[in-house]
């Protein structure tokens, strides 16, 4: 059975770093593209970050410059390098593998495959 597995998540000051970690296991992600979504209190599930198979990178308009997204094929890890954090970062942070859809799918109904999410809190 697959599963996705996150850590990292903290409470951290604004304009700290994070990194957040996805492990997957079950079966081989390698060929499929990985995001980084998040969902706020009272909010909808949004994305960050997507890669795909061949290292192609999409960012929302909010962390473009700030996050960076990567992964390490040999392992089945995703990562999500968070700088300059700001409040409005605050939340809970979700891995996901599509195995649906190529290149880089950007809302939640195209990915089948997440992870229970890692919160992260970012203070004033």
């Amino acid at each position: 059975q697959e599963h996705l597995v996150e850590s990292g998540g903290r409470l951290v000051q604004a304009g700290d770093s994070l990194r957040l970690s996805c492990a997957t296991s079950g079966r081989t992600f390698s060929y499929y593209a990985m995001a980084w979504f998040r969902q706020a209190p009272g909010k909808k599930r949004e994305s960050v970050a997507v890669i795909s198979w061949a290292g192609n990178t999409y960012y929302a308009d909010p962390v473009k410059g700030r996050f960076t997204i990567s992964r390490d094929n040999a392992k089945t890890t995703v990562y999500l390098q968070m700088n300059s954090l700001k409040p409005e970062d605050t939340a809970v942070y979700y891995c996901a593998v599509s195995v649906l859809v190529t290149g880089l799918p950007q809302y939640p109904g195209e990915y089948n495959y997440w992870g229970q999410g890692t919160q992260v809190t970012v203070s004033s």
